[in-house]
C-alpha cells in the first residue's frame, strides 16, 4: 500500500481539505479519506489534482513539429500538410515509433496527462506488406506508454479508401491499408495486454476512409462495451465531399447509418449544424476536441457553446502534438470561443460558473469516458493518477481559485510531480526516465530528417 496526505484534493464531489489517498500495487485507489489527521512518514502536497485524460493522439506525428511551417507556393491547408505528413509515415520503422511515442507520453506526463487514446494507422511495413505480428507496430506505441509510464487505449484504425466513394488507397497511403478483418485480427492481438493501464477499442479513421458496411462489420464483434473513435467534419472539403457523394453532412450521414451511443467519441466534428449537434449531445457520445491542432491545420472552431447548452460531452486531445499541454488545449478551446463570439467566460453551466473548473472537470469526464477506463477522479477503484502542483509558484492559488489561476495564468508548467497508475513518473517537473527516452528520441529524429525529401 502507498500513500498521499493532500492539504487541499479536487475531489468527485469538489475541493476537500486533509484528503488522504491510498493505493495499491496495480495502481487503483483502496481509499480516499477526507479531513484526516496527517499521519506520519507519509509525503504530503498542497494541492492534488486527478491527472488529465488526453482522448486523440498520432504519437508518430510528434517527430513532424516544427517541419511544417514553411509555405508552399499556393494556399496550405489541412491538404497540403497531410502530403508532408504522408512523406514521414512512409519512412518510420516500428522502433522509430516506439522512441517517438515514449518522447511524446513522458511530454504528456510532465504537462499533466495521465492517460492517452492513440488512433494508430501506421499498421503495416514501408513496402505495404504486413509484419509477421500485425499487431507489431501498435505493440511499439504501447511499450512506449509502458516506458513513459502513462495509461494508454489502443485504437487500431480502419482504413480502407481514399475518399468518399471507395476511392482505392493511394501510394503514399499503403502502410495504413485496413479492413474490417484486419483491424479486429489487430484488435484480438492486442487482447493479453489488456490491464487496468491499457485498453483496446477501435477507430474508423472517418467516413472518407471507411464504408458504413465496414464499420457495422467491425462493431458487430467488437465487445460492447469498447471505445469506438471517429474523425468527423473536420475540414470543410470533408464536408462537401460527404454532401457531394450521399446528400448528406457526416454527423448526419453517420447518425442515419449506425447507432452512436456513449462508447463512441466523435473526434473534431468541427463543422457541425444544430441538428447534427443535438443528435451528438442526445447520443452521449462525447465531442473530441484538439484546439491546438485544429488550429495549426486551421480547421475552424467546434460549436462549443451550443453543444454544452445541450448537455453535450466533451474531452481534448493532443492530436498531432503541436502542444503536449492540457493547459494550453483548454485555454484555446475557451479563448477561441471567446473570439468567435467576441465575448467572455463561455465554457460553463449553471452548476459551474469559474470556467477553469468546469473545463477542467468536463474535460476530465468526457476523456474518460472516451478511454474507455475508469480514470479521471480521485476515487476509490480508479487508477491512481494525480497531479501535484506547484505550491510555491506564485501562479498556484488556493481554492477556489485553483483551476482559474492554473489554465489562465502565465506559461509556465504548474505541474511539479505526476503520479501515474500508481507510480511517480515525474519529479519536480523531470520525467524519471527523461535521459534515455530523450537521447532515443533525438536519434531518432537525426535519422529521420535525413529522409524527409
Amino acid at each position: 500500500m502507498s500513500s498521499l496526505f493532500a492539504r487541499h484534493a479536487l475531489l468527485p464531489d469538489g475541493w476537500r481539505c486533509d484528503v488522504l489517498l491510498a493505493w495499491d500495487d496495480a495502481g487503483r485507489f483502496t481509499a480516499i479519506t477526507p479531513d484526516a489527521p496527517a499521519p506520519a512518514n507519509v509525503e504530503q502536497a498542497e494541492y492534488v489534482l486527478p491527472g488529465m485524460v488526453n482522448l486523440h493522439s498520432h504519437s508518430f506525428q510528434r517527430a513532424l513539429s516544427g517541419l511544417t511551417e514553411i509555405a508552399g507556393d499556393g494556399p496550405d491547408s489541412f491538404w497540403t500538410w497531410r502530403d508532408l505528413m504522408y512523406r514521414f509515415a512512409r519512412r518510420i520503422t516500428p522502433a522509430q515509433m516506439e522512441a517517438i511515442a515514449a518522447q511524446l507520453f513522458s511530454e504528456c506526463l510532465r504537462h499533466g496527462y495521465t492517460s492517452i487514446c492513440e488512433f494508430h494507422y501506421v499498421q503495416r511495413s514501408p513496402d505495404g506488406s504486413w509484419y509477421p505480428d500485425a499487431a507489431e507496430t501498435a505493440r511499439r506505441v504501447i511499450s512506449g506508454a509502458q516506458e513513459a509510464g502513462i495509461g494508454i487505449t489502443m485504437l487500431p484504425v480502419l482504413y480502407s479508401y481514399a475518399g468518399f466513394g471507395n476511392q482505392p488507397l493511394k501510394e503514399e497511403q499503403r502502410r495504413f491499408a485496413t479492413d474490417a478483418a484486419d483491424v479486429l485480427r489487430i484488435a484480438g492481438a492486442l487482447e493479453p495486454l489488456r490491464s487496468p493501464a491499457v485498453e483496446v477499442g477501435v477507430a474508423p479513421h472517418s467516413l472518407r476512409a471507411a464504408s458504413i458496411e465496414q464499420i457495422k462489420l467491425v462493431l458487430a464483434e467488437l465487445p460492447a462495451q469498447r471505445p469506438v473513435h471517429i474523425h468527423i467534419a473536420e475540414q470543410q472539403g470533408e464536408v462537401r465531399q460527404c454532401l457531394d457523394h450521399g446528400g448528406r453532412r457526416p454527423v448526419q450521414y453517420l447518425f442515419d447509418n449506425i447507432g452512436v451511443d456513449a462508447r463512441w467519441c466523435l473526434v473534431h466534428a468541427t463543422h457541425v449544424e444544430d441538428d447534427e449537434l443535438a443528435a451528438m449531445a442526445t447520443s452521449g457520445a462525447v465531442a473530441g476536441l484538439c484546439p491546438t491542432t485544429e488550429a495549426n491545420l486551421g480547421d475552424g472552431l467546434f460549436p462549443l457553446q451550443p453543444f454544452i447548452e445541450r448537455g453535450g460531452r466533451f474531452g481534448i486531445g493532443s492530436d498531432s502534438h503541436v502542444s503536449t499541454s492540457p493547459v494550453e488545449e483548454l485555454r484555446w478551446l475557451e479563448y477561441g470561443q471567446r473570439l468567435a463570439a467576441q465575448r467572455r467566460n463561455v465554457a460553463l453551466s449553471n452548476g459551474q460558473r469559474r470556467v477553469g473548473d468546469f473545463l477542467w472537470q468536463a474535460a476530465l469526464a468526457g476523456g474518460a469516458q472516451a478511454s474507455g477506463r475508469q480514470v479521471g477522479a480521485l476515487a476509490v477503484g480508479y487508477s491512481a493518477d494525480v497531479l501535484v502542483l506547484d505550491d510555491a509558484h506564485p501562479n498556484v492559488s488556493a481554492p477556489p481559485e485553483l483551476l482559474n489561476g492554473f489554465i489562465f495564468s502565465g506559461n509556465d508548467n504548474l505541474v511539479k510531480d505526476v503520479l501515474a497508475g500508481g507510480r511517480w513518473a515525474v519529479r519536480s517537473r523531470e520525467h524519471v526516465a527523461q535521459a534515455a527516452i530523450a537521447a532515443r528520441f533525438r536519434q531518432t529524429l537525426a535519422e529521420l530528417r535525413e529522409l524527409r525529401s
